[in-house]
């Protein structure tokens, strides 16, 4: 290798080493509770989900095979997004191969220098990337303030407008106040975009907040979503009004040159809606395990599936999360530069078929280990 490329690399790595922002991609075993990943309904392992996958596999081979717009939309495809429609009240859908890639193909599908475009800063660095690739002129808001917001459209200079939200937010857990932001969209003539991939299968009888809130048949809503989440499978969406779809099939460039999803991926996901839709349980037994685990932690429910704790620095952070994998429970560990705020913290994600029994020791044994200090940012609801 190049001796001015090495000696970059092996700086980068010492710099990471110093402030204990090095990851690594470490096999899960068999046998851990998981409060870490993001299967929050238990649906991964369920067999009619393993079940619709494999007959998809049977019927339509290991992979689309080619983009959507030339051959590679099969007939799975329709049928998840018939399914996605069905679960969120949404007029179209159109599905992606990553939610990551669905972020990117709309905002630069939407986006462009005659665009502003307003972020909050707690949003998905998918989300930042998306609007940068965009070139649209961006302005990133601090985290839940509708004032802020609304300073940054009345002052426009841009003809159009896209603000940008989560329904729940990934590392805090709490939720965006769609319904004052939406009616700030109505007023300024702006789009708005709210991601709910931890929304979706989670809020509102798994149906998303936006549903919940009766926002669904807004006309200036664009919905994305991952479907990798509550719906443990693969891939992504975009819903919306027809006419929008219609322009993301003509101009995301996400979606026109990527291979479709997979056809496996696609049925497991259309399974899962078919689930949430019939079994509403599922949904409560995930906020009864959300609020086991806020009761171990000692800590006021966060909305949602995921519980935040704040721990101080990002090397005890890592410590922590070490010494739980070490007794059996794995948790999320989110550092620098993955969190908006900077602050290092523990993410604890609620599951539907979790053991509550397990919970609440595990709760117990990270209350010991932070020294029954745990501490959650200002809720914001």
């Amino acid at each position: 290798m190049n001796l001015a490329v090495s000696d970059w690399l092996l700086e980068a790595a010492r710099v990471r080493a110093r402030r204990s922002q090095q990851r690594r991609a470490i096999p899960v075993a068999a046998g851990l509770l998981d409060l870490a990943s993001n299967d929050y309904l238990s649906l991964s392992k369920d067999p009619r989900l393993i079940l619709a996958a494999t007959t998809a596999l049977q019927l339509s081979g290991t992979g689309a095979c080619a983009s959507r717009v030339v051959s590679g939309t099969l007939p799975v495809h329709e049928e998840l997004e018939g399914e996605l429609c069905q679960l969120t009240g949404q007029e179209a859908a159109l599905v992606f191969s990553s939610g990551y890639l669905a972020n990117l193909g709309v905002l630069g599908s939407l986006g462009g220098p005659n665009t502003l475009i307003v972020l909050d800063a707690h949003c998905h660095a998918s989300l930042f990337d998306a609007a940068r690739l965009s070139r649209s002129p961006l302005i990133t808001a601090p985290h839940a303030d509708l004032a802020a917001l609304e300073h940054s459209l009345a002052g426009r200079s841009a003809k159009r407008a896209v603000v940008v939200v989560e329904s729940v937010y990934s590392v805090l857990g709490d939720l965006a106040d769609l319904s004052s932001i939406a009616e700030l969209c109505a007023r300024y003539d702006a789009l708005l975009l709210v991601d709910e991939a931890h929304g979706l299968g989670v809020m509102g009888a798994g149906r998303g907040l936006v549903h919940a809130l009766g926002l669904a048949d807004l006309e200036y809503l664009v919905v994305t979503a991952t479907l990798s989440k509550a719906l443990a499978a693969q891939g992504g969406v975009v819903l919306a009004k027809r006419m929008f779809r219609e322009q993301l099939v003509n101009t995301a460039r996400s979606f026109i040159f990527d291979t479709g999803l997979a056809p496996a991926s696609a049925a497991a996901a259309a399974e899962a809606c078919r689930i949430i839709r019939a079994e509403p349980e599922r949904v409560e037994s995930l906020h009864q395990i959300a609020e086991q685990i806020s009761m171990g932690i000692q800590l006021r429910k966060a909305p949602g599936a995921v519980q935040s704790v704040v721990v101080g620095g990002a090397e005890q952070a890592v410590e922590i999360t070490a010494e739980l994998r070490n007794h059996g429970i794995l948790v999320g560990c989110f550092r620098p530069p993955s969190v908006p705020d900077g602050v290092s913290r523990l993410r604890l994600t609620a599951h539907a078929g979790a053991d509550q029994a397990e919970v609440v020791a595990a709760t117990a044994f990270l209350r010991e280990l932070i020294g029954g200090n745990c501490q959650r940012p200002k809720d914001r609801q």
